[in-house]
């Protein structure tokens, strides 16, 4: 299983080429695919998205919130933080849904690389 951030899904959509896109159409036929649900609430903050793309994106399934996310969401902002690191909450948050489920990220957003660093956040190969 892989989980996708919002730039990677982006590209994907737009149909930019790229090793991340192209594990995430794969991942996507082999059904090897999770929705983060934060990425999933920026994808469909998009006004322009087309309603038969929301609902396909919709339909991926959700990884799971455990008891205490939101308190390792924040511990693991706190440590990138403290370490005079950017960690947008967003971030942090799609950061932890991976941590917790045991899943890479593929993205083209570096600023995850800090959240790789601190806690061990598993990032696809375009990182």
């Amino acid at each position: 299983m892989i989980a996708a951030g919002t730039s990677t899904w982006v590209a994907f959509l737009e149909g930019d080429p790229g090793k991340d896109a192209q594990l995430l159409d794969k991942a996507l036929a082999d059904r090897q695919v999770v929705m983060v649900p934060v990425v999933l609430a920026e994808l469909l903050s998009d006004p322009k998205l087309p309603a038969s793309v929301a609902e396909t994106l919709s339909d991926v399934p959700l990884v799971e919130i455990g008891t205490g996310y939101w308190q390792r969401a924040g511990a693991l902002r706190a440590k990138v933080l403290a370490k005079r690191r950017k960690a947008r909450l967003g971030d942090a948050l799609i950061a932890q849904s991976c941590i917790d489920a045991h899943i890479p990220l593929l993205t083209r957003d570096r600023d995850f690389r800090a959240f790789a660093e601190a806690a061990g956040l598993k990032l696809g190969p375009e990182m």
